[in-house]
């Protein structure tokens, strides 16, 4: 019984449209993902997915800052946390790292959008 109670409440909040998000800081806005703060993400080419790395440090991330988790973030689902060369936390999505863009000024710009050929909009 317990069992398929179990079963029907976790059929139900797939269904809702909820996702495994654990803790992680990023809502959807207009198909894209964006920080609590509406904020766009995005993700970045040299970034392998599923690595553990991030390809953007130093200089770079003074302008793409990354989405950091504390240190008592948990992961889960398509959210995974990864430790940058300086040795804090970040918020990834399936595998890439995600990001701000410091030219953004406000909660739907998305003029990192294809920066350089290699930024792109974190979409689900």
């Amino acid at each position: 019984m317990k069992t398929t109670a179990l079963m029907a409440g976790l059929t139900m909040l797939a269904l809702s449209g909820a996702s495994w998000a654990a803790d992680a800081p990023v809502k959807m806005a207009d198909g894209v993902l964006t920080g609590t703060n509406d904020m766009t993400l995005y993700t970045f080419d040299k970034d392998a997915p599923g690595s553990g790395k991030s390809a953007c440090n130093g200089p770079c991330a003074g302008n793409w800052p990354p989405l950091l988790a504390d240190e008592h973030a948990t992961a889960a689902g398509d959210y995974s946390l990864i430790t940058r060369d300086d040795g804090s936390r970040q918020w990834a999505y399936k595998g890439k790292p995600l990001y701000f863009w410091i030219k953004d000024q406000k909660p739907g710009d998305t003029t990192g959008d294809g920066f350089k050929g290699v930024w792109h909009r974190a979409r689900p």
